[in-house]
């Protein structure tokens, strides 16, 4: 079972452990306006999938701002950042923090993507919500890149991300 930590203790994720070279599993999750989103699998783009517990934290708020400029000239790359917030919180957040560079969705419904992806937080003060993680997607649908963040209030290694996303070209 894969973990990480909450101010240093450590938490437990449950879900399908999923790693470089295994396939992305397709799953749903829904976009600020409601629609459904689709993550994973094989695409025309490189997919950027990010997990993070919730965009009302400082971490995430300024993760979710990063990738979104970060992004921004990579037309190679479809990123989605994915919380367990509800539609309408993400879609404040993103209208106060001038997202317009990737997709935000939550996974508030059922925890699919999360389930999926083995990165649903099983114990500790933060269960049920996505730990904070990045997955590097390739055009076949092959996971080229993961990082399961050790410590959920750290950010991301943002270059090695854009670094694997620039590699799976």
């Amino acid at each position: 079972m894969q973990t990480t930590t909450f101010n240093g203790s450590p938490v437990k994720l449950s879900g399908n452990e999923i790693n470089v070279g295994d396939k992305a599993p397709v799953v749903t999750a829904v976009a600020t306006d409601l629609s459904d989103v689709e993550i994973g699998g094989a695409k025309d783009n490189i997919q950027l999938i990010i997990t993070v517990p919730s965009l009302d934290t400082d971490t995430c708020a300024a993760e979710t701002r990063r990738f979104n400029q970060d992004v921004n000239n990579l037309d190679i790359c479809e990123t989605t950042v994915i919380s367990m917030d509800l539609p309408f919180a993400s879609e404040r957040f993103c209208t106060t923090s001038g997202i317009e560079n990737l997709t935000v969705a939550s996974d508030y419904i059922d925890k699919a993507v999360s389930k999926a992806y083995g990165v649903l937080m099983a114990d500790n003060k933060l269960v049920g919500l996505s730990a904070r993680a990045v997955f590097v997607v390739d055009r076949s649908g092959e996971v080229v890149y993961k990082e399961i963040v050790p410590e959920v209030t750290a950010e991301p290694n943002y270059e090695a991300a854009l670094d694997a996303i620039k590699e799976a070209r």
